[in-house]
Protein backbone atom coordinates (compact mmCIF):
# COMPACT_ATOMS: atom_id res chain seq x y z
CA UNK A 1 0.00 0.00 0.00
CA UNK A 2 1.38 3.38 -1.01
CA UNK A 3 2.15 5.53 2.06
CA UNK A 4 0.06 8.65 2.47
CA UNK A 5 1.78 11.85 1.35
CA UNK A 6 2.60 14.29 4.14
CA UNK A 7 0.57 17.50 4.16
CA UNK A 8 2.44 20.63 5.24
CA UNK A 9 0.64 23.83 6.25
CA UNK A 10 2.66 27.00 5.66
CA UNK A 11 1.42 29.83 7.92
CA UNK A 12 2.18 33.46 7.08
CA UNK A 13 1.79 36.11 9.78
CA UNK A 14 0.58 39.68 9.37
CA UNK A 15 2.34 43.05 9.48
CA UNK A 16 4.28 43.56 12.73
CA UNK A 17 3.67 39.88 13.40
CA UNK A 18 5.83 36.85 13.92
CA UNK A 19 5.85 33.13 13.28
CA UNK A 20 4.99 32.44 16.92
CA UNK A 21 1.59 34.08 16.40
CA UNK A 22 0.51 30.71 14.95
CA UNK A 23 1.54 28.70 18.02
CA UNK A 24 -1.97 27.76 19.18
CA UNK A 25 -3.16 26.84 15.69
CA UNK A 26 0.04 24.89 15.02
CA UNK A 27 -0.51 22.72 18.09
CA UNK A 28 -4.00 21.76 16.95
CA UNK A 29 -2.99 21.13 13.33
CA UNK A 30 -0.05 18.98 14.44
CA UNK A 31 -2.35 16.93 16.66
CA UNK A 32 -4.45 16.21 13.56
CA UNK A 33 -1.47 14.84 11.68
CA UNK A 34 -0.45 17.89 9.65
CA UNK A 35 3.07 19.24 9.47
CA UNK A 36 3.16 22.97 10.20
CA UNK A 37 5.73 25.54 9.17
CA UNK A 38 5.09 28.98 10.61
CA UNK A 39 7.15 31.25 8.37
CA UNK A 40 9.24 34.14 9.65
CA UNK A 41 8.51 36.58 6.83
CA UNK A 42 11.15 39.06 8.02
CA UNK A 43 13.98 36.78 6.90
CA UNK A 44 13.05 37.55 3.28
CA UNK A 45 14.24 41.11 3.92
CA UNK A 46 17.46 40.13 5.72
CA UNK A 47 19.78 40.91 2.83
CA UNK A 48 18.02 43.27 0.48
CA UNK A 49 14.68 44.74 -0.62
CA UNK A 50 12.14 42.30 -2.04
CA UNK A 51 8.73 42.93 -3.55
CA UNK A 52 5.69 40.89 -2.59
CA UNK A 53 5.96 39.07 -5.92
CA UNK A 54 9.60 38.20 -5.24
CA UNK A 55 8.75 36.95 -1.76
CA UNK A 56 5.98 34.75 -3.20
CA UNK A 57 8.46 33.26 -5.68
CA UNK A 58 11.11 32.72 -2.98
CA UNK A 59 8.60 30.99 -0.74
CA UNK A 60 7.47 28.77 -3.59
CA UNK A 61 11.06 27.71 -4.21
CA UNK A 62 11.35 26.56 -0.60
CA UNK A 63 8.01 24.76 -0.72
CA UNK A 64 8.84 22.99 -4.00
CA UNK A 65 11.90 21.46 -2.36
CA UNK A 66 9.77 19.78 0.33
CA UNK A 67 7.98 16.48 -0.35
CA UNK A 68 4.23 15.99 -0.07
CA UNK A 69 1.24 18.26 -0.46
CA UNK A 70 1.15 21.87 0.59
CA UNK A 71 -1.43 24.25 2.06
CA UNK A 72 -0.86 27.96 2.54
CA UNK A 73 -2.54 30.05 5.23
CA UNK A 74 -2.01 33.81 5.22
CA UNK A 75 -3.37 36.52 7.49
CA UNK A 76 -3.62 40.15 6.30
CA UNK A 77 -0.12 40.95 4.94
CA UNK A 78 0.52 37.21 4.96
CA UNK A 79 -2.66 36.76 2.96
CA UNK A 80 -1.38 39.13 0.30
CA UNK A 81 1.88 37.20 0.11
CA UNK A 82 -0.13 33.98 -0.10
CA UNK A 83 -2.05 35.33 -3.10
CA UNK A 84 1.22 36.15 -4.85
CA UNK A 85 2.54 32.64 -4.15
CA UNK A 86 -0.67 31.05 -5.42
CA UNK A 87 -0.60 33.11 -8.61
CA UNK A 88 3.11 32.44 -9.21
CA UNK A 89 2.77 28.64 -8.95
CA UNK A 90 -0.85 27.44 -8.81
CA UNK A 91 -0.03 23.74 -9.20
CA UNK A 92 2.25 23.77 -6.15
CA UNK A 93 -0.59 24.30 -3.67
CA UNK A 94 -3.34 21.82 -2.76
CA UNK A 95 -5.44 24.36 -0.82
CA UNK A 96 -5.28 27.82 0.68
CA UNK A 97 -6.80 29.80 3.52
CA UNK A 98 -6.78 33.59 3.20
CA UNK A 99 -7.77 35.77 6.15
CA UNK A 100 -8.62 39.48 6.10
CA UNK A 101 -6.54 40.21 3.01
CA UNK A 102 -6.66 42.82 0.25
CA UNK A 103 -6.19 42.02 -3.47
CA UNK A 104 -4.83 45.48 -4.26
CA UNK A 105 -5.99 49.05 -4.64
CA UNK A 106 -7.78 50.08 -7.81
CA UNK A 107 -6.15 53.42 -8.69
CA UNK A 108 -2.72 55.00 -8.62
CA UNK A 109 -4.12 57.82 -6.48
CA UNK A 110 -5.13 55.31 -3.80
CA UNK A 111 -1.78 53.56 -4.04
CA UNK A 112 0.08 56.85 -3.68
CA UNK A 113 -1.86 57.76 -0.54
CA UNK A 114 -1.17 54.35 0.95
CA UNK A 115 2.54 54.54 0.17
CA UNK A 116 2.70 57.88 1.99
CA UNK A 117 0.93 56.46 5.06
CA UNK A 118 3.15 53.39 5.12
CA UNK A 119 6.28 55.55 4.76
CA UNK A 120 5.26 57.23 8.02
CA UNK A 121 4.89 53.84 9.71
CA UNK A 122 8.29 52.86 8.35
CA UNK A 123 9.91 55.89 9.92
CA UNK A 124 8.22 55.21 13.26
CA UNK A 125 9.30 51.57 13.23
CA UNK A 126 12.92 52.56 12.58
CA UNK A 127 13.34 55.72 14.66
CA UNK A 128 10.72 55.92 17.42
CA UNK A 129 11.02 54.13 20.71
CA UNK A 130 10.03 50.55 19.92
CA UNK A 131 7.47 50.49 22.70
CA UNK A 132 5.82 53.66 21.41
CA UNK A 133 5.69 52.21 17.91
CA UNK A 134 4.15 48.95 19.14
CA UNK A 135 1.62 50.78 21.29
CA UNK A 136 0.56 53.02 18.40
CA UNK A 137 0.38 50.12 15.94
CA UNK A 138 -1.63 47.90 18.29
CA UNK A 139 -4.07 50.68 19.19
CA UNK A 140 -5.45 50.90 15.64
CA UNK A 141 -9.19 50.29 15.69
CA UNK A 142 -8.98 47.53 13.09
CA UNK A 143 -6.63 45.53 15.35
CA UNK A 144 -8.70 45.77 18.50
CA UNK A 145 -9.74 42.35 19.82
CA UNK A 146 -13.39 41.54 19.29
CA UNK A 147 -13.72 40.51 22.93
CA UNK A 148 -12.09 42.09 25.97
CA UNK A 149 -10.96 38.66 27.17
CA UNK A 150 -9.12 38.05 23.88
CA UNK A 151 -6.10 40.28 24.36
CA UNK A 152 -3.79 37.52 23.24
CA UNK A 153 -1.19 39.50 21.32
CA UNK A 154 2.15 37.86 21.92
CA UNK A 155 4.85 40.16 23.22
CA UNK A 156 5.73 42.30 20.20
CA UNK A 157 8.74 43.67 22.05
CA UNK A 158 10.41 40.46 20.91
CA UNK A 159 10.35 41.93 17.39
CA UNK A 160 12.70 44.81 18.23
CA UNK A 161 15.56 42.79 16.71
CA UNK A 162 13.62 42.89 13.42
CA UNK A 163 12.87 46.60 13.39
CA UNK A 164 14.95 47.25 10.25
CA UNK A 165 13.15 44.52 8.33
CA UNK A 166 9.75 45.68 9.62
CA UNK A 167 10.52 49.27 8.63
CA UNK A 168 11.57 48.00 5.18
CA UNK A 169 8.36 45.99 4.85
CA UNK A 170 6.26 49.13 5.08
CA UNK A 171 7.98 50.25 1.87
CA UNK A 172 8.48 47.03 -0.11
CA UNK A 173 5.25 45.34 1.01
CA UNK A 174 3.00 48.36 1.23
CA UNK A 175 -0.45 47.87 -0.23
CA UNK A 176 0.46 50.92 -2.28
CA UNK A 177 3.38 49.02 -3.84
CA UNK A 178 1.18 46.08 -4.79
CA UNK A 179 -0.53 45.65 -8.13
CA UNK A 180 -4.24 44.96 -8.15
CA UNK A 181 -4.45 41.17 -8.39
CA UNK A 182 -8.12 40.75 -9.33
CA UNK A 183 -7.42 39.93 -12.98
CA UNK A 184 -4.88 37.26 -11.95
CA UNK A 185 -6.98 35.49 -9.32
CA UNK A 186 -8.75 33.21 -11.86
CA UNK A 187 -5.40 31.44 -12.36
CA UNK A 188 -5.55 30.05 -8.80
CA UNK A 189 -6.57 26.45 -9.30
CA UNK A 190 -6.79 25.06 -5.76
CA UNK A 191 -9.69 25.42 -3.30
CA UNK A 192 -9.45 28.68 -1.32
CA UNK A 193 -11.30 29.36 1.93
CA UNK A 194 -11.43 33.12 2.56
CA UNK A 195 -12.28 34.19 6.12
CA UNK A 196 -13.25 37.57 7.52
CA UNK A 197 -14.77 38.68 10.82
CA UNK A 198 -18.32 40.00 11.05
CA UNK A 199 -17.14 43.15 12.84
CA UNK A 200 -14.59 43.87 10.11
CA UNK A 201 -17.07 45.23 7.61
CA UNK A 202 -14.41 46.84 5.42
CA UNK A 203 -12.55 43.61 4.71
CA UNK A 204 -15.75 41.59 4.50
CA UNK A 205 -16.94 43.91 1.72
CA UNK A 206 -13.56 43.56 0.01
CA UNK A 207 -13.79 39.77 0.26
CA UNK A 208 -17.30 39.70 -1.21
CA UNK A 209 -15.95 41.50 -4.27
CA UNK A 210 -12.76 39.44 -4.49
CA UNK A 211 -13.71 35.82 -3.83
CA UNK A 212 -15.89 35.42 -6.99
CA UNK A 213 -12.71 35.85 -9.07
CA UNK A 214 -11.27 32.64 -7.57
CA UNK A 215 -12.68 29.55 -9.36
CA UNK A 216 -12.82 27.41 -6.20
CA UNK A 217 -13.10 30.26 -3.71
CA UNK A 218 -15.54 30.42 -0.82
CA UNK A 219 -16.14 33.12 1.77
CA UNK A 220 -17.05 32.57 5.38
CA UNK A 221 -17.74 35.48 7.71
CA UNK A 222 -16.93 34.46 11.30
CA UNK A 223 -19.32 35.61 13.99
CA UNK A 224 -17.98 37.62 16.93
CA UNK A 225 -14.66 38.23 15.21
CA UNK A 226 -12.91 41.29 13.87
CA UNK A 227 -9.91 41.61 11.55
CA UNK A 228 -7.80 39.15 13.58
CA UNK A 229 -10.04 36.13 13.03
CA UNK A 230 -7.61 33.38 14.13
CA UNK A 231 -7.02 35.12 17.46
CA UNK A 232 -10.51 36.51 18.08
CA UNK A 233 -12.09 33.08 17.57
CA UNK A 234 -9.22 30.58 17.80
CA UNK A 235 -11.32 27.46 18.39
CA UNK A 236 -13.84 28.29 15.66
CA UNK A 237 -11.11 29.21 13.20
CA UNK A 238 -9.09 26.07 13.85
CA UNK A 239 -12.14 23.83 13.47
CA UNK A 240 -13.21 25.48 10.22
CA UNK A 241 -9.72 25.08 8.77
CA UNK A 242 -9.59 21.44 9.89
CA UNK A 243 -12.98 20.75 8.28
CA UNK A 244 -11.94 22.52 5.07
CA UNK A 245 -8.69 20.58 4.76
CA UNK A 246 -10.36 17.25 5.59
CA UNK A 247 -12.69 17.65 2.62
CA UNK A 248 -10.37 19.36 0.14
CA UNK A 249 -6.94 17.77 0.68
CA UNK A 250 -6.78 13.98 0.55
Amino acid sequence: MKPKEPITIWCLHGAVGMAADWQEFSQLATSLGYQVRAVDLWRFLDCCPKSLQEVGCALNAEVAACPGKHVIIGYSLGGRIALHALIDSPALWSAAVVISAHPGLATEAERGMRRATDAEWSTKALRDSWQNFINEWSSQIILKPAHTEHTNWLDKNLLVMRRKEIARSFIDWSLGAQSNLLALLPSISCPVAWFTGEYDTKFTDIARTTVPYIPQGSLQVIESAGHRVPWDQPAVFSQLVADFLATQVK
